[in-house]
């Protein structure tokens, strides 16, 4: 399954009306809650549970090796805060070329937080290049047991307009296809779909 730039984001966009809403949807093992009460904003939340340790969720969201087992082809990983992750979901790629996406790592906390922000690029609409500036992704990771670990992604800074409703469906389905990755990456060694 190739994807384009938008699909990157693990900051999706919710599926919804205009309205002031909170509506769940839940996709397989991913539950996703859509939040439009708060003034002009969306806020996204996703989330599931994995059967493996916060170690190795911890480790596919931070290293090459993990990003490129279940979310991309190519990854270049720089990381720190203020770092980044670079990647190519084109396999003939490289890192640097037109089709790079580059993520910046704001802030964490080892294995409980970590906060990105995408870099938009030509591929991106651009009212949300407009928005680029308030767009976040913060992800927590909750060890439950030694072998099961929460994962919660918020996307932040959506607006609620015409514009981003209609590219709603795309980004919530793009977004659960790379979580069912990740969940079969880390239970099975095999991600489901593989770039």
């Amino acid at each position: 399954m190739k994807r384009s730039a938008i699909q990157i984001l693990l900051l999706c966009l919710p599926l919804i009306g205009l309205s002031q809403t909170k509506e769940q949807i839940t996709v397989s093992r991913i539950t996703s809650v859509i939040d439009s009460t708060h003034a002009d904003n969306v806020v996204l939340t996703q989330s599931f549970i994995v059967n493996a340790p916060v170690d190795s969720v911890w480790k596919a969201y931070t290293t090459e090796e993990g990003w490129e087992s279940w979310a991309t082809a190519i990854a270049q990983i720089d990381f720190r805060i203020n770092g980044v992750i670079k990647t190519n979901y084109n396999k003939a790629g490289e890192i640097g070329d037109n089709s790079t996406i580059t993520i910046h790592i704001l802030n964490y906390v080892p294995k409980r937080m970590l906060t990105l922000q995408a870099e938009l690029t030509t591929n991106f609409p651009e009212f949300m290049k407009a928005d680029a500036k308030d767009l976040y992704n913060t992800i927590l990771f909750e060890e439950l047991a030694p072998s099961k670990t929460a994962v919660t992604s918020f996307g932040i800074g959506y607006k609620r307009n015409e514009k981003y409703m209609s590219l709603m469906k795309f980004f919530i389905q793009g977004n659960e296809q790379s979580y069912l990755n990740l969940i079969s990456y880390l239970e099975t060694g095999k991600p489901s779909v593989k770039y």
